[in-house]
């Protein structure tokens, strides 16, 4: 059969059905709980070390022919995204709905299982956008499924490539009633102002899976056993502006972007420095060195390339900037703020290295892991 593999040969082929799919609203219009505004900007912008001033004053913005503050456009997603409490009962709600109650997308991941593609892997995204977000603005936006592509292998398994677009609208949030129906959601979303336009895309695939068989003559007989292959860990989106970073973890080397023109360090790296707005630029290597700034222990959702439970930490590094990092040779109840760390490297593989901190002397409390 036509885009199948020997993989997929024993799971139903949904490729009819998938591509009626394409097209169709993903779910309903989503409506931000909260208007934009000048906290959260603020809490992100410090979170993320942006120090863009038209994020904090209203002066600097209007400078920059704004008529206020403005909403970092990275910032886009935290808006409309729901908590983790809101989406669970939902999802479950979804998957036992009779199949005349789901939704498109819902639907597609039903087929997608189905077929045998039950792993999960986001693989990038791309945002447009139109206009800044402003104080005020209510956020709403809908997805569709922009396409499905055909059964293609993959170094994690044979898979689809899944896109989702959503569009995003803003209107004024004294528009907003205070409980609005499904019905006025969709409204507003249909008439509010076009902001931006964003491009998800994952992978849904079929686990590679690897055979070993035993041979034994004693009194147990013969037998084989199955595993399935540890996933690569997933790849990162490498861009012009973020290369050189990746080309210096491959080398056990921590480089921060640094403005030609001012000197001023900036990471994640960016095309333009927010102090100058120079387009030029060079890097410094970093010392490895700094303190743990914040910290997270994430043990679920599971993904098959991480040990869990799984500690991340923002590290804040001598020279000034932050970096989100794996952390490990400490138990996750002995993390703290201001910890000392420093990195280390992993080669997870030929192409991936990645920088891991670690204590930078004895940890108080709980022995180290």
């Amino acid at each position: 059969m036509s885009g199948r593999f020997p993989e997929l040969a024993p799971f139903a082929d949904h490729r009819v059905e998938l591509e009626a799919l394409v097209g169709q609203a993903s779910g309903a219009p989503q409506l931000s709980p909260h208007a934009v505004n000048a906290p959260m900007i603020h809490h992100w912008a410090e979170a993320m070390g942006d120090t863009n001033p038209i994020y904090v004053s209203n002066e600097a913005a209007r400078a920059y022919g704004h008529e206020g503050i403005v909403a970092p456009p990275a910032m886009l997603q935290a808006w409309i995204m729901r908590g983790l409490r809101d989406v669970q009962p939902a999802t479950v709600a979804d998957q036992r709905g009779a199949e005349g109650d789901r939704d498109a997308y819902t639907t597609m991941s039903v087929l997608l299982d189905e077929e045998g593609l039950t792993g999960v892997r986001a693989t990038n995204c791309r945002q447009h956008y139109g206009r800044s977000l402003v104080l005020g603005d209510r956020l709403l936006a809908r997805s569709y499924i922009e396409s499905i592509s055909d059964p293609t292998r993959t170094r994690l398994g044979p898979g689809r490539f899944i896109t989702t677009r959503f569009e995003f609208t803003a209107v004024p949030d004294a528009g907003v009633p205070e409980s609005p129906s499904p019905a006025e959601i969709a409204a507003l979303a249909a008439a509010g102002d076009p902001v931006a336009v964003m491009r998800f895309r994952i992978l849904r695939y079929h686990p590679a899976e690897v055979a070993s068989a035993a041979a034994g003559t004693g009194a147990g007989g013969a037998g084989h056993a199955h595993e399935v292959a540890r996933p690569l860990r997933p790849r990162p989106a490498i861009t012009p502006d973020n290369a050189f970073w990746f080309d210096g973890t491959r080398a056990h080397a921590l480089l921060i972007q640094r403005c030609a023109s001012c000197g001023t360090l900036r990471h994640p790296p960016v095309p333009a420095c927010g102090v100058c707005q120079s387009l030029e630029w060079d890097t410094a290597e970093s010392s490895g060195r700094g303190v743990l700034y914040s910290f997270v222990v994430v043990h679920h959702p599971r993904v098959e390339a991480f040990d869990y439970p799984l500690p991340v930490g923002l590290v804040e590094l001598e020279e000034g900037t932050r970096v989100v990092a794996n952390l490990d040779g400490i138990a996750p109840e002995a993390l703290r703020i201001g910890l000392p760390l420093v990195a280390t490297f992993v080669d997870y593989d030929a192409e991936l290295s990645l920088p891991v901190f670690v204590p930078a002397g004895p940890v108080p409390g709980p022995e180290a892991a």
